[in-house]
């Protein structure tokens, strides 16, 4: 199979689909891989490192488009990406396509095979291709609510640790998933009061175990929540329902009642956002303010540490990369049944429930849409 890597066009999208160690591992599997001249400049990985892992380079993303059966990415085609995608070719990436009909509407008539980091399942039920990127936006969340708390920069003028004499700063976490639980270990090392909003017993009881007492865990309901968002300096949304839209959990009216000069992390704002006023920002524009509160809710927040992102993500997206290219789409998702929950649409259906629940599209299971 030829793959291609093209470099990210999204705004400050400086990570790539892969490090050279994974284009030696396809080439090495007796495949062919092209990398778009300066893909991975971004992530400070020159061009010469994926020449000696027997990658080819070419000058432009159209070459690479036109070449490559399948397409490996780091963020969801924008722009001119869109007319380079091509029948039955794999698009194997991010797509977070709950929220973004524009995107659907363009795979699906395309009749790309589109395969997304996000729902690709394991067998205890986690999402391992989103677990990194977790992990990097959770602990990123509480740097950027740090920066922007500083009175420069818009923000109540709080420590987060605080002083002797003077209380640390309150963060408070919707959700104890992946995002969550790191946000809390950055917050709680820096020395903030943390508390973390969530709806499972069992998950407050493994948090509790993990933090030993030094993070909070308080039962997520409608008086909690309002609660936390009230005395909460910096208030991170961590909500995930896999490859779903994400809940609006925090109203419009509830932001309102936050402290002037608070500032509001959407780490979920992939999957669309967990507070109503909630849209995405950019690394180039990343905040902006209502009703007296800093948001951030930039849609890529990891791509502004993209070495280590880029590593990272690698290091979870070769072993499926592997699969598609070795046995191709259909033979691989028939022998994988966690890879084949990745498959977001196929052959211009929409093959994923929980995205056609969102859009109020109709829904095709792959078995089908594969016969």
């Amino acid at each position: 199979m030829i793959v291609g890597l093209p470099r990210e066009i999204k705004d400050n999208e400086n990570r790539v689909g892969l490090v050279p160690a994974g284009a030696a591992a396809l080439v090495s599997a007796g495949h062919q891989v092209v990398v778009e001249h300066a893909a991975g400049a971004g992530s400070g990985i020159p061009d010469d490192q994926y020449v000696a892992a027997g990658a080819k380079i070419l000058p432009t993303a159209d070459e690479v488009f036109q070449r490559a059966e399948m397409i490996v990415k780091v963020k969801e085609p924008v722009g001119p990406e869109y007319r380079r995608l091509r029948p039955g070719q794999i698009l194997y990436t991010y797509l977070h396509l709950a929220p973004a009909k524009a995107l659907t509407d363009m795979l699906l008539e395309r009749q790309v095979s589109g395969v997304a980091y996000e729902t690709i399942t394991a067998a205890n039920g986690s999402l391992p291709l989103l677990t990194p990127m977790s992990e990097v936006a959770g602990r990123m969340s509480v740097h950027v609510g740090a920066y922007y708390l500083q009175k420069s920069n818009g923000g109540r003028g709080v420590l987060l640790s605080g002083v002797p004499g003077v209380p640390p700063a309150d963060v408070v976490i919707i959700g104890g998933g992946v995002v969550g639980t790191n946000a809390a270990k950055i917050a709680a090392g820096m020395g903030a009061d943390v508390t973390i909003l969530e709806t499972s017993p069992d998950r407050m009881r493994e948090l509790d175990d993990i933090f030993l007492g030094r993070v909070k865990t308080v039962a997520s309901n409608s008086h909690t929540l309002e609660e936390g968002c009230r005395r909460a300096d910096l208030l991170i949304g961590a909500v995930l329902i896999p490859g779903a839209a994400a809940p609006k959990l925090v109203s419009r009216a509830l932001i309102a009642q936050m402290k002037p000069g608070s500032v509001a992390v959407d780490v979920a704002v992939d999957q669309g956002g967990c507070f109503e006023t909630t849209h995405a920002t950019t690394h180039s524009d990343p905040v902006y303010t209502v009703d007296g509160v800093i948001h951030y809710c930039v849609a890529n927040m990891p791509g502004a540490v993209a070495r280590t992102s880029t590593f990272a993500l690698t290091n979870s997206t070769l072993r499926y990369a592997l699969q598609l290219a070795n046995k191709g789409l259909k033979k691989a998702v028939a022998e994988d049944a966690h890879l084949a929950e990745g498959v977001n649409t196929y052959a211009g259906k929409l093959t994923y429930e929980a995205v056609a629940d969102a859009q109020g599209r109709s829904y095709t299971p792959l078995k089908e849409a594969l016969a």
